[in-house]
């Protein structure tokens, strides 16, 4: 299979930068992104070879992954499980006044996002 040197860099260059963004190389396989729940089921695939490096990486971080400045620096908190999203079943937040431009105030130790 022609792997494209864009994708090639993006793999090597890019994704130990990604938080939760692992390789898997499968022979003969054109390379695509696999979305994953956080219970591993298939929630998407997105083939990657048509696309340049620099389309991959915009890519992957609208999907929310996290991008550290080197492979070995720390993930802040609020991004350890990036990218997942709130589970569904939670209740949506309450919607904050128009005018105001904070977001509501939590507790410390509670988690309603996670």
């Amino acid at each position: 299979a022609g792997r494209s040197p864009q994708v090639k860099a993006f793999v090597t260059q890019d994704i130990p930068l990604y938080h939760n963004l692992e390789m898997k190389h499968l022979p003969g396989a054109d390379p695509e992104l696999v979305l994953l729940s956080h219970r591993y089921e298939e929630l998407e695939r997105i083939p990657l070879s048509d696309m340049t490096r620099e389309e991959i990486n915009r890519l992957v971080q609208e999907l929310g992954f996290y991008r550290k400045e080197t492979p070995d620096a720390p993930v802040p908190e609020e991004f350890q499980f990036a990218p997942a999203k709130p589970l569904p079943t939670l209740p949506p937040p309450q919607a904050a006044a128009t005018d105001s431009k904070t977001p509501p105030k939590h507790d410390k130790g509670e988690h309603p996002d996670l």
